[in-house]
């Protein structure tokens, strides 16, 4: 076979012979050539039956080709799934993995960038060895696994230009040599003409002209949005003129915006080497708006173009295809003949042609083996069962059976005979076990990155006092966790809203800015989006920063970043790449609307990727924060409101105690009810205790500490065994949290078995608390409404000893 795609050169007209730039320009034709091919190719696979879906590049082919000879080692891109060309060019993807993509092929050697989890075209590279350590990324042509959300990309390109800023700007950073070449590297981001209007991308530009990183924006333009022209997406239908007011001058730093045609091939070269080279050496953000771009096969395989584009417009495309126009400019130019390009051209169709077929077979291969083995095994059984016989004719007449038919086929089998205890049910029993341990492996693991670094794998300190410690106020622990941990370790950064000069709202980081500097601790602005990315980006670079939400109603303002982005990283790469950001912030119980929020309904059901964290208290929380600093998976903690001024006892080793994720803990014991709750309710729960015990009710009270994971030693069911009676408290709306937790202990811990009574749950209200104090008492529990559902428990179970508070009442 034919040797696979060459990486692109830079162009130096200075310095080249004709015949070496010649050489160069031909390559970038071949590339783009064979690029197209595949898109061609790639749809008629998807249509035939063979993908599921196919999304191209098809169009973008000469601006990618311009954008990758800019693109160096240790540069970092976050782009969408229209960057097929500027993958091949730039060596992050071989023609023969594009094609094992598109197949879903769950092998990591057959697609790095996501074992067969990402639809095509969502490049990464991997930048993690297999312990889970990070790679010298300076070594490395860099891309950050893409998403689908064809916007999302952008607040995580933010982060990734910031690092660079961060490693030339501090000194202490400068021995980080696997990260950084004293900040001298680029983030390249690409976006469509469309997913501007996105909010996410407003962010994420005014944050580059604010911080002033080294990033590249590259927006492929080619005046739709899937069927939406640019009229109805962009004002003046140009977003490079809604953005002139960014464009820096002598009097104000800003963006530097350039504006090219896509099939301008000697101006795309030279724009993007202008550009880089301004961006690089100068840490200017840029912008790059590609206009005139063509899509020649529409959006994607869900849809023809021709449905929605007019005859003028189509015709327009096809005259300015850029590889049309590219030929032309070469033949114009003696770079090649006519028939010097039918020979490239015939050379790179039969090349991709040949890559496709390859890479269907390797996919096939393992497919094939287990069609064979279940067949047999099938047929084995199939004396007695007519139905078998049907079975397993079906499937040797399916001649690209996929594995999901396979195994239906098995399970189908296994169905039949349940009755049959038999050598050959026991083989292909034993058979199906052993291919639902493999299928496991394909498709469902890495949700983290369980490498030498997980916080499973930190060594568990516990808090030590002196007899004579301090009391002082939670928010002071803290104060010196953060402190303690900012000296141990250099790549510690934390930002946010209010986060530097003041030290938080709740002073948590007070004075700490003035001692580790602005570079170290600072504000942002208010963009939610872009503080998550910033977050993502710096940690996927190396270092360790902190993320701060203000508060956690405001989660939501970052929750597309959080949930589509951080949360699915690990496991869309299949342990490719890591984040270990942690994303801090503050909830529960406070006043109004706003600032009382317990989301955690909606944190668990979209956050599957991140720890949860729910400390009850700032020493549980501070132990909870030197776990996940000498760890590397990304975590959600939530302080409790209302908890930095009260009284708390100050560890002597408050900068190295830790608390384990998953561990419960039993904080009074008790053996009539278990109650279980978390965060800030806890103490409401204690409270509730002691007029309880007068009542003659003895609880045990349970703190799961983190909600992912859930008490990963069965504590609670352990409780249960003894009490028999379970009682949740939960500030979440009915069936939020509670739910989450009566299901992890009822059905994963068994907990249903040890029950003599009906389990409950005590939840706030279905809407947000009122303002002021009544609103807080009649919205979520207060130690009353603990008090009458411990008792009414008690009442339903022994209604003799235990007589209705409210007779009559429901």
């Amino acid at each position: 076979m034919m040797q696979d795609i060459k990486f692109t050169d830079p162009i130096d007209t200075s310095e080249l012979s004709f015949e070496a730039f010649k050489a160069i320009v031909i390559n970038d034709y071949r590339i783009a050539y064979e690029s197209r091919q595949a898109s061609l190719l790639g749809r008629k696979e998807v249509l035939t039956g063979k993908a599921k879906f196919g999304i191209f590049g098809d169009g973008k082919e000469l601006p990618q080709i311009a954008m990758a000879k800019a693109f160096k080692k240790g540069d970092w891109r976050a782009g969408y799934y229209r960057d097929q060309t500027f993958a091949f060019a730039a060596g992050i993807c071989t023609m023969k993995e594009f094609f094992a993509q598109l197949y879903a092929n769950p092998s990591v050697e057959a697609d790095p960038s996501s074992a067969g989890r990402q639809m095509n075209c969502h490049f990464a590279t991997r930048s993690l060895n297999e312990d889970g350590t990070f790679k010298n990324l300076t070594e490395i042509r860099n891309s950050s696994s893409d998403i689908s959300t064809t916007g999302g990309q952008m607040a995580r390109l933010v982060g990734l230009a910031w690092a660079s800023k961060l490693y030339r700007e501090n000194p202490e950073l400068h021995g980080l040599d696997q990260f950084s070449v004293n900040g001298n590297e680029i983030a390249f981001g690409t976006i469509g003409n469309a997913s501007t209007s996105e909010g996410v991308f407003f962010e994420a530009v005014n944050a580059a002209g604010v911080l002033q990183i080294p990033m590249i924006i590259s927006i492929w333009d080619d005046a739709y949005g899937i069927s939406v022209p640019a009229k109805y997406q962009t004002t003046k239908e140009d977003i490079s003129e809604v953005l002139r007011g960014f464009q820096r001058d002598e009097s104000n730093a800003g963006l530097e915006i350039f504006k090219v045609r896509g099939w301008d091939y000697p101006a795309l070269c030279e724009i993007y080497q202008q550009a880089a080279d301004i961006c690089r050496t100068g840490h200017v953000p840029i912008m790059i708006h590609v206009t005139e771009v063509t899509q020649p096969q529409g959006h994607s395989t869900s849809g023809s173009h021709e449905r929605y584009k007019e005859k003028e417009r189509l015709d327009w495309e096809r005259e300015y295809d850029c590889l049309l126009q590219m030929r032309k400019w070469m033949i114009e130019s003696a770079i090649f003949t006519e028939d010097e390009a039918q020979e490239i051209e015939q050379v790179a169709k039969k090349f991709v042609r040949d890559t496709q077929k390859e890479a269907w077979e390797e996919f096939l291969d393992g497919i094939s083996v287990e069609k064979k083995e279940v067949v047999e095994l099938v047929s084995a059984l199939a004396a007695g069962y007519p139905s078998l016989k049907q079975l397993t004719m079906q499937l040797l007449n399916t001649a690209d059976a996929s594995r999901r038919e396979i195994m239906s086929v098995a399970r189908k089998a296994l169905r039949a005979t349940r009755n049959d205890q038999d050598n050959a049910r026991t083989r292909l029993l034993e058979w199906y076990n052993e291919q639902m341990e493999l299928n496991y492996e394909r498709y469902n693991t890495k949700l983290f990155t369980d490498g030498v670094e997980s916080p499973f794998q930190v060594d568990i300190v516990d808090p030590v006092y002196a007899e004579d410690g301090k009391m002082v106020d939670g928010r002071e622990i803290l104060n010196a966790c953060f402190d303690a941990n900012f000296a141990r370790d250099k790549r510690l950064v934390a930002f946010g809203e209010d986060l530097g000069a003041i030290g938080d709202v709740n002073q948590g980081f007070a004075g700490l800015q003035a001692k580790y500097g602005e570079l170290r601790i600072s504000d942002t602005g208010i963009r939610e989006m872009t503080i998550v990315g910033q977050g993502m980006g710096l940690a996927m670079r190396g270092l360790k920063p902190i993320a701060e939400i203000q508060y956690v109603d405001y989660l939501l303002y970052g929750l597309n970043v959080l949930s589509d982005d951080l949360a699915s990283l690990s496991y869309r790469t299949k342990a490719g790449q890591k984040s270990p950001v942690i994303i801090r912030t503050r909830g529960h119980r406070l006043e109004g609307i706003w600032h009382s929020g317990s989301p955690i309904s909606m944190i668990l059901g979209s956050l599957r990727g991140l720890h949860i964290c729910v400390p009850r208290n700032m020493t549980q929380a501070a132990g909870i924060y030197n776990t996940l600093f000498r760890s590397d998976e990304p975590a959600l903690l939530i302080e409790c409101l209302n908890g930095y001024r009260l009284k708390e006892k100050m560890p002597e080793n408050v900068g190295d105690f830790t608390v384990p994720l998953g561990k419960a803990e039993v904080i009074r014991e008790g053996a009539d009810i278990t109650v279980i709750s978390y965060g800030s309710t806890l103490r409401i729960v204690e409270e509730a205790a002691e007029e309880l015990m007068q009542m003659g009710i003895s609880i045990e009270i349970v703190d799961p500490q983190t909600l992912q994971p859930f008490d990963t030693e069965q504590l609670c069911a352990k409780s249960l065994a003894k009490t028999n009676k379970l009682l949740v408290v939960d500030e979440d709306v009915p069936g939020g949290g509670a739910a989450f937790i009566l299901q992890q202990v009822l059905e994963e811990q068994n907990g249903y078995y040890y029950l003599d009574a009906q389990p409950r749950t005590l939840t706030a209200k279905a809407h947000r608390p009122p303002y002021g104090s009544d609103g807080d008492y009649f919205s979520k529990p207060s130690a009353d409404d603990v008090i009458e559902a411990v008792y009414e428990v008690m009442h339903n179970h022994n209604a003799a000893k235990f007589p209705a508070i409210f007779p009559g009442l429901t």
